[in-house]
Order: structure tokens, then C-alpha cells, then sequence
């Protein structure tokens, strides 16, 4: 996997967690620096709306984000292993949408009021707030039950299958390595 630009189409709460793939035998952490995350918010800014907008992430946005990703991980595992989320990551995503909760402000745009939900409050701030949020809504949304984790070896990361037979995280990625590595052990000479 290129490790500096972690994929991305799956819900926001598992784009997320999966911005810690593998790098060996240890997890990479592709937030760990801001750059990374101005890079990954590039990549999500049709789904964060204004929060992917405005200033540049600096090393105190970091944090709160990757807290926020910490819970999410926690919650979504205990799902898959069939055991109840640990209390505290449910917390930590309560307690990040109570830091930078939104407000509906109403606005004119010319013919009619519309409204669009602001935050206030440090950029990191506002972000695990908005992904708490989301995350908050996969967790209570019954496809949940249907997120896999991807079946090649050196994978951990998650999706959401449109498919049940999906079993790879990617099929251009983890699926052709599989597909090769069945091949070869077909066509291996005895």
C-alpha cells in the first residue's frame, strides 16, 4: 500500500480507522503529521464540508483527530469480534461532538433561508467532533453488523462490502495478490 495516501471510499468512520494500515508488523499512522492530515482532508473534502476548508492543520489538530480514530477502532473491532464496544470509546466520541457540537445557522442565499451546520472552535476540534459524529451514526446504523475486515494476511483494514462476497479491502490491492498467490500454488511445480 502507498503508505502516503491511505484509501479512501468507504463510510468516513472507516476511511478513518483505515488511515492505520500495516507496514510489516507494526501499524503505520498515516495522520502523524499535519501535511498528512491537510492530505487526507484534501481527499475527504466533499464529505467534511466546510471543516475540510480554512486554515491548514497545524500539530495541535492532530490529537483530537486521532483520538477520535482511536475510539472508532475500539468500537468497530469489539463489533466484528461480537462483544459489546468498551464504554470508553463510546465516550470519547460522545465527549467529542460535546467539544464542538453544531449549530444550524441560518443564512439568505437570495431566494430562501438555508441553513448549514457551523462549529466553532480549534480545527482539530471541529473535525473529531464532525467524525465522532459520523462515526456515532455507523455504529447505531444496522449495517454495521456487515463491516468486514479485509481476509489477506499483512491487511487489517475495513470496509463495508456492497457485496457479500467481498473479502479484500481493495480488489486491485489485497484481491490480486490473492488471486496470484492461488494461481501460483496451482501452477507450482511439485
Amino acid at each position: 500500500m502507498d503508505s502516503s495516501a491511505p484509501p479512501t471510499g468507504e463510510p468516513l468512520p472507516l476511511d478513518l480507522v483505515n488511515t492505520r494500515p500495516l507496514n510489516g508488523a507494526s501499524r503505520a499512522d498515516l495522520l502523524d503529521t499535519p501535511d498528512r492530515l491537510a492530505a487526507w482532508l484534501a481527499r475527504q473534502a466533499d464529505r467534511l464540508g466546510a471543516e475540510a476548508d480554512g486554515p491548514a492543520p497545524t500539530e495541535a489538530d492532530l490529537a483530537p483527530v486521532r483520538a477520535v480514530r482511536a475510539h472508532t477502532e475500539a468500537a468497530l473491532r469489539a463489533l466484528l469480534d461480537g462483544r459489546r464496544p468498551p464504554q470508553s470509546a463510546l465516550r470519547g466520541l460522545a465527549d467529542a461532538q460535546r467539544a464542538a457540537p453544531a449549530v444550524l445557522v441560518p443564512d439568505w442565499d437570495g431566494a430562501t433561508v438555508v441553513v448549514a451546520p457551523r462549529r466553532s472552535g480549534p480545527l482539530g476540534t471541529r473535525l473529531a467532533a464532525l467524525l465522532a459524529e459520523a462515526a456515532a451514526a455507523l455504529l447505531a446504523d444496522p449495517a454495521v453488523t456487515r463491516v468486514k475486515e479485509c481476509e489477506a494476511d499483512d491487511c487489517v483494514l475495513l470496509f463495508l462490502p456492497a457485496h457479500p462476497r467481498r473479502r479484500w479491502c481493495s480488489p486491485a490491492r489485497c484481491g490480486n495478490r490473492a488471486r496470484v498467490a492461488r494461481h501460483y500454488r496451482r501452477h507450482k511445480s511439485p
